[in-house]
């Protein structure tokens, strides 16, 4: 066909008093790459949520192949030749590749199931586009980079030939990442439209041949990759110039704060497998790995959610095994990975989230005959001090904080960890993927305020998926691999590609 394979005309909607997309056009053509940008709660989450038939638009229209759209209907949006890959895996676990890809293609009353048919269509697609896969393999033992590949021949099988990559790369390491742009190059060389969305403006400009930048909701700008910067991108995103935190080596070490020995926790692959690891005020320890190698199990570790198996966990000192109230008041703070399930209760209002890990101090509530009464227009302003200082915007104070974006909530989150009450600067920060998600200008906020606490005399830990923040922030830097950790060495000393083959298991010859 000649014209675009995708067209969005005057897309508008509306939650409340919120305009999420305001007259949104946009056209796709035939083998071209658009990447959707923006700030966290810019709209690119909505209107992809339209395109899929999540949400119904208030106003506007899209053509599909030149032939309307039924909004409102995922089914009509995967007829279409729709398709979708999240940020997190969808898929079965205890299910094999075949089984997955197959799911919900076939109506439950037949009595058989065409799976020899579905085999061929699976491994004529996996050799058309580069992706190998065995189509037998449990989910469940599969890398991350290879369950992905299987979410994209999901798409291709069911007959996507548009394409929706929501952050692929953000829990890939660089040699799978690699990979993906070279499926990616076969994809678009096929005649295959993608819409990717990032915020890893590098890879935008490397892989995109066009780009198209939402900032409140408006479409503010859509240009040839080629023609734009970066500076530009991110002044068309946030609306005005960011400055990311430059290498800054840490000024010196004081004592030990925090120390695991031997350390074992957990179960299965994400368990954590006979640590060490040292932490001293003053420093920031990056860790890298990819998601599900027992950096979920470390952070509860040395955040007081989890207990030791055998081995040792020490904070201040002490055994980790006191109540987390005593924890956080011993200046524990925790900016835990899942904001919106164990970051904030979504249904309260901002204020109380900005005192909950310490409600139970002075400074927040009393006990008197025998109950315990929260003072609030002291948590009320110490929220408001909170909001002020880190700049949470999109809900009041008595507002539900569900109603801010991500890079908002997590700014909330930050704020509460490293602002106490008596202004005491926290002993250990543990924060697990604190700019997972976010866009550029959040994600320079929170790395600024982390170099802050560790220049203030705290101790950091850092553990995230993104190699740049990790070679950036970190002043000693090690990896998590099936749930072992190794050595903590300078930034230095690692490469981005020494990185990545520690992330995927394999020896490495440490850059000198």
């Amino acid at each position: 066909m000649t014209g675009p394979v995708l067209r969005l005309q005057g897309i508008c909607k509306r939650f409340g008093t919120l305009q999420a997309n305001a007259d949104i056009s946009l056209e796709l053509g035939a083998g071209e790459v658009l990447a959707l940008l923006g700030e966290n709660g810019a709209g690119k989450s909505t209107l992809v949520s339209i395109l899929f038939g999540h949400y119904e638009a208030d106003a506007g229209r899209i053509e599909v192949f030149g032939r309307p759209l039924p909004p409102g209907q995922p089914r009509a949006a995967l007829a279409a030749g729709i398709g979708m890959v999240h940020q997190h895996s969808t898929l079965a676990d205890n299910l094999s590749v075949l089984d997955n890809v197959m799911l919900g293609t076939e109506p439950w009353w037949r009595p058989w199931s065409a799976r020899e048919g579905a085999r061929r269509r699976l491994l004529d697609t996996a050799r058309r586009f580069g992706l190998p896969v065995q189509p037998d393999a449990r989910v469940a033992g599969l890398s991350v980079g290879e369950r992905q590949r299987v979410e994209i021949l999901k798409a291709l099988v069911r007959g996507a030939r548009i394409l929706i990559l929501d952050e692929p790369t953000a829990v890939l390491t660089p040699q799978e990442g690699e990979a993906l742009f070279a499926t990616l190059s076969q994809m678009v060389a096929q005649g295959l439209s993608i819409i990717f969305i990032s915020h890893k403006l590098e890879e935008v400009l490397r892989v995109s041949h066009r780009v198209a930048v939402l900032r409140a909701g408006v479409l503010v700008a859509s240009a040839p990759a080629r023609e734009v910067t970066l500076a530009q991108l991110a002044l068309w995103m946030v609306g005005r110039e960011v400055r990311m935190p430059a290498r800054a080596p840490a000024r010196a070490r004081g004592e030990l704060v925090a120390r695991l020995s031997r350390a074992c926790a957990g179960q299965s692959r994400a368990q954590l497998r006979e640590a060490d690891l040292e932490l001293h005020a003053g420093e920031i320890v990056a860790i890298a790995g990819v998601s599900g190698n027992g950096q979920s199990t470390l952070a509860g570790l040395l955040g007081g959610t989890l207990a030791c198996v055998r081995g040792e966990a020490l904070f201040l000192g002490l055994p980790l095994t006191r109540p987390i109230a005593a924890l956080v008041a011993d200046g524990l703070a925790r900016i835990p990975e899942d904001r919106h399930g164990t970051g904030v209760i979504g249904d309260l209002p901002l204020w109380e989230n900005a005192v909950a890990e310490r409600l139970r101090s002075p400074a927040f509530s009393r006990r008197a005959g025998g109950v315990r009464w929260v003072r609030r227009e002291a948590a009320r302003a110490y929220a408001r001090e909170l909001v002020e200082a880190f700049d949470v915007r999109g809900a009041g104070l008595e507002s539900p904080v569900r109603a801010l974006s991500g890079g908002n909530m997590q700014k909330l989150i930050l704020g509460r960890a490293l602002r106490a009450p008596d202004a005491r600067v926290p002993r250990l920060v543990v924060a697990h993927q604190p700019t997972w998600g976010l866009d550029i200008g959040a994600v320079a906020h929170v790395q600024q305020q982390l170099i802050g606490a560790r220049d203030a005399g705290a101790a950091v830990l850092l553990i995230s998926d993104d190699l740049d923040e990790v070679l950036t922030l970190g002043d000693r830097v090690a990896v998590m691999h099936e749930g072992r950790v190794s050595p903590a060495m300078a930034p230095e000393r690692w490469t981005r590609e020494s990185l990545g083959l520690a992330m995927a298991g394999s020896a490495v010859a440490v850059a000198a």
